[in-house]
C-alpha cells in the first residue's frame, strides 16, 4: 500500500510536464497561425499566457503533490502505529501463554516426580509379594509332606480322593441346579406356552381328515375292462402313454386302479378315465382329447386352490409360480393328511401365535403356508423338501426371513429366527392332533423299537417301554449305577438323545424310576 502511495507521488510531477509541452504545443501552433495571419503580436501575448498558465499548472500540481505526500506519510505513520500497538499486545499474550506452559511444565515435573515414587513403591511391593509367594509355596509343600507322612498316600493319591470327593459333592449340587432351573422354566414357561397353543388352536380348529392318496375308478360293468384294454391293449396303452400311470385291469369286479407315483398325474388320468367310462367312446383319439380337456382342468384347478389359499390367508405380493406351486399341494398327501390344508391350518395356527407374542401375523401366516411347499416337486429334485421348498422361493423373490424359516422348520438348518421355531410348533401341532395322520402299522411298531433302543443304549438304564402310542417311554434304572441324584441327568441324556436321533411330532414324556421318579421332555 504504502509502494502504492509513493507511485501516485511520482506520478504528479510527470503530469505537470506532459501539461506544459500540450500547453507549448498549442501556444506554437497558434503563433505559427498568427505569423501566417499577419499577428504576431497577438501570438506572443498567447505564448505567454499560456506559459503563465502552465507555471501556475506546475505550482497546483506542485502544492498537491505535497498534501498527497503528507496525507500519505499521515496514514504510513498512524498504520505503523497500530501495527506496533498490535505486536505489543502479541508480545504480551505470547509472555502470559510462556508464563502458563513454564506452570504447566513445573506441575508435569511434580508429577513424573510423584509417579516415580509410587512405581519404586510398587516395585518394592512386588518384590515383597514374589518373596511372600516363594515362602508361601514353600510352606504349602511343607504342610503337603506332612500331611503326605501322616495320611500315608502319596500327593497323587490325595489329590485323587479330594477330587473324587469334590466331584460327587459337586454332582448332587448340579442335580439339584437342574431341577430348581427346570422347576423355575417349566413354571412361568409351560404356562405362557399352553396359554399361547390353546388360544390358537381355539381361534382355528380345522376338519379332520379325510382324503386319501388312493385312486381307483368304479366301473359299471366287468364289460368295459375290456373296452378300456381295447384290441391287442391299444387303448390302455395309449391311455398310459397320455398320462404317465399305469392302469391295473385285474380281476377285482368293478374297479380299475390307477397307480402312479406323481398324484397330479395320477388325478388326471383317473379323471380321464372317468370321463371316457362315462362317455362311452374309448379309442385312441378320443384318449387324448379326454386326457388334454382333463388335464387343462386340473391345471387351472391347481392355480384356482394356489390363489384360493392365498386369499383366504390375506397374503398380498406372492408370485404366479409360488401359488402354482401351493395349489400343486391340493394333489399331495402326507400319511393320508392333505397337504394344503395341513399348510392352511398350520398358516393359521402360525398367525395366532405370532399375534399372542408380539411378532408379524402376515409373514407367520406366510411362513406357514410355503413351509412344506417342497412337497409339490420332491420327486423332482435332490434333498429335503424343506431345503427344495426354500430354493424354490429364493429363486421367486420371497424375503430373507421367510426362506430362512422355511429351510429351518424341521432344524435341518441353523437359524435364530423366531418364525422357523412357530413353523416347527404349528406342524407338529396340526400333525399330532387325533385324527391328523395315519400310520400304518409296521411303521408304528419301527417307531416304538427305535424309541426303545435309543433309550436302552443310555449308560445306567436296566429296562424302558415305549407306552401310549409312544408318547411316554418308561425307564427303570440300574440302582447299583445311577443314585438319585443321577436321574435328573439320566432322563436328559434320554432326552437328547431322542431329539436328536429319533423323528417324531409333539413330544415324548421320558419318566425315569429308581427310588425316586424324575421326568424329563424331549423337543
Amino acid at each position: 500500500m504504502l509502494d502504492m502511495r509513493l507511485e501516485v507521488l511520482w506520478l504528479f510531477p510527470v503530469l505537470t510536464m506532459v501539461a506544459g509541452l500540450v500547453v507549448g504545443f498549442l501556444a506554437c501552433a497558434a503563433f505559427r497561425r498568427a505569423q501566417r495571419g499577419g499577428a504576431g503580436r497577438e501570438a506572443e501575448r498567447i505564448v505567454g499566457e499560456a506559459r503563465a498558465e502552465a507555471e501556475a499548472l506546475r505550482r497546483d500540481a506542485e502544492l498537491d503533490a505535497r498534501a498527497l505526500q503528507l496525507r500519505v506519510r499521515e496514514a504510513f505513520e498512524a498504520e505503523t502505529a497500530a501495527r506496533r500497538a498490535e505486536q505489543v499486545e502479541r508480545d504480551a499474550l505470547l509472555s502470559k501463554r510462556e508464563s502458563a506452559l513454564d506452570r504447566r511444565l513445573a506441575v508435569l515435573d511434580r508429577k513424573e516426580t510423584a509417579a516415580e515414587a509410587r512405581q519404586a513403591a510398587l516395585d518394592a511391593a512386588a518384590a515383597e509379594v514374589q518373596q511372600g509367594r516363594g515362602e508361601l509355596d514353600a510352606a504349602r509343600a511343607e504342610v503337603r509332606d506332612r500331611l503326605a507322612r501322616v495320611a500315608g498316600l502319596t500327593v497323587d493319591a490325595a489329590r485323587g480322593e479330594l477330587l473324587a470327593a469334590l466331584e460327587q459333592e459337586l454332582r448332587g449340587e448340579a442335580a439339584d441346579l437342574v431341577r430348581r432351573c427346570q422347576d423355575e422354566a417349566l413354571a412361568t414357561a409351560a404356562d405362557r406356552a399352553r396359554e399361547v397353543l390353546v388360544t390358537a388352536i381355539e381361534r382355528f380348529a380345522a376338519p379332520q381328515v379325510a382324503e386319501t392318496a388312493a385312486a381307483t375308478v368304479r366301473l359299471p360293468s366287468d364289460g368295459m375292462k375290456g373296452r378300456i384294454i381295447g384290441r391287442e391293449g391299444r387303448n390302455i396303452r395309449a391311455l398310459e402313454a397320455e398320462t404317465g400311470c399305469t392302469i391295473v385291469i385285474d380281476d377285482t369286479p368293478g374297479v380299475a386302479l390307477v397307480s402312479g407315483f406323481d398324484p397330479i398325474r395320477r388325478e388326471i388320468a383317473r379323471r380321464a378315465l372317468e370321463r371316457l367310462v362315462a362317455d362311452g367312446r374309448i379309442h385312441p383319439p378320443r384318449i387324448e382329447e379326454a386326457v388334454a380337456e382333463v388335464r387343462a382342468g386340473v391345471e387351472q384347478m391347481v392355480r384356482e386352490a394356489g390363489a384360493e389359499a392365498v386369499r383366504t390367508l390375506d397374503l398380498e405380493g406372492v408370485a404366479p409360480e409360488v401359488e402354482a406351486a401351493v395349489g400343486q399341494l391340493r394333489f399331495r398327501h402326507s400319511f393320508g393328511q392333505n397337504v394344503l390344508q395341513h399348510a392352511i391350518e398350520a398358516a393359521r395356527l402360525m398367525g395366532a401365535m405370532a399375534s399372542e407374542i408380539g411378532l408379524d401375523p402376515a409373514l407367520a401366516r406366510r411362513v406357514g403356508l410355503f413351509h412344506d411347499l417342497g412337497k409339490a416337486m420332491d420327486h423332482e429334485s435332490e434333498g429335503s423338501h424343506a431345503a427344495i421348498g426354500a430354493d424354490f422361493l429364493r429363486r421367486h423373490g420371497e424375503s430373507a426371513e421367510v426362506v430362512d424359516a422355511v429351510a429351518a422348520h424341521h432344524r435341518e438348518a441353523s437359524s435364530g429366527s423366531a418364525y422357523a421355531a412357530l413353523a416347527a410348533a404349528a406342524d407338529a401341532v396340526t400333525a399330532a392332533r387325533p385324527g391328523a395322520r395315519s400310520e400304518n402299522a409296521a411303521l408304528y411298531v419301527e417307531r416304538l423299537a427305535r424309541i426303545e433302543a435309543v433309550a436302552a443304549a443310555c449308560p445306567g438304564v436296566r429296562s424302558c417301554y415305549a407306552v401310549q402310542a409312544g408318547r411316554e417311554l418308561r425307564v427303570l434304572a440300574a440302582p447299583e449305577k445311577v443314585d438319585d441324584a443321577g436321574l435328573v441327568l439320566l432322563a436328559r441324556e434320554i432326552g437328547r438323545r431322542l431329539s436328536e436321533e429319533v423323528r417324531f411330532s409333539g413330544q415324548i414324556r421320558v419318566t425315569v424310576i429308581r427310588e425316586t421318579r424324575c421326568v424329563e421332555y424331549a423337543r
